[in-house]
């Protein structure tokens, strides 16, 4: 399949440095406000990369949940192949591409558990059926069948009838705190504008550089 001739120009309006917050998590919320009004259907969702053992790079989409100065939260299980991920390396990366403003930002940190109280709140707000799911699926793991699966959900659902579903022990939040993030607007000619924010830790100022495309 050759897809050498496939592309769309970009023309976009380009980043105004003396209009981005020094902030940028400050910047991330205007911009994330920006994509809220757009044509994005879920403007919250991302890729949340992280790194085997082995050295091995993995990615998939996930959901943001919240972000605040002190990072960006998301909910998964604890004992699924990117959690083993993440508590190996404590480290992961978050990629935002919102197509209809031709935007992406890229956030790189360090990563940590959310307190249980955090991860209660928020499963508790969550439709019946996600947690219910979240008790019937040991995610990650290998499934005989569909039908396992759909066993296992009416197991729980019949547990929990008449009751509040309480949060599974080993599903949680994890909040990653960013010591990168890079802006990123689509240009013509491909010569698109990246501005990155970088500080050296958690407690450091952070720095603007503009990159090359």
């Amino acid at each position: 399949m050759d897809l050498s001739d496939q592309r769309m120009s970009y023309e976009a309006e380009g980043i105004d440095l003396a209009a981005m917050d020094d902030d940028p998590i400050v910047q991330f919320q205007s911009w994330f406000v920006d994509a809220q009004e757009s044509v994005d259907p879920e403007p919250y969702a991302m890729v949340l990369s992280t790194v085997d053992a082995s050295g091995q790079p993995r990615g998939r989409m996930v959901l943001l949940r919240g972000v605040t100065t002190a990072g960006f939260v998301f909910y998964t299980d604890y004992t699924s192949s990117k959690a083993q991920e993440i508590e190996h390396s404590g480290r992961a990366a978050l990629t935002f591409h919102w197509h209809s403003l031709h935007r992406q930002v890229r956030v790189a940190g360090v990563v940590s558990q959310v307190a249980p109280e955090v991860s209660d709140a928020y499963f508790a707000g969550r439709p019946r059926g996600s947690q219910l799911g979240a008790w019937a699926s040991d995610q990650s793991a290998e499934l005989a069948s569909r039908a396992d699966l759909v066993s296992r959900l009416d197991e729980v659902t019949a547990r929990f009838e008449g009751s509040e579903v309480s949060r599974p022990p080993d599903w949680g939040g994890y909040q990653l705190r960013p010591l990168e993030l890079e802006f990123w607007q689509g240009q013509p000619s491909r010569l698109h504008d990246r501005l990155r924010y970088a500080r050296s830790s958690e407690d450091s100022d952070w720095d603007r550089s503009l990159l090359n495309p």
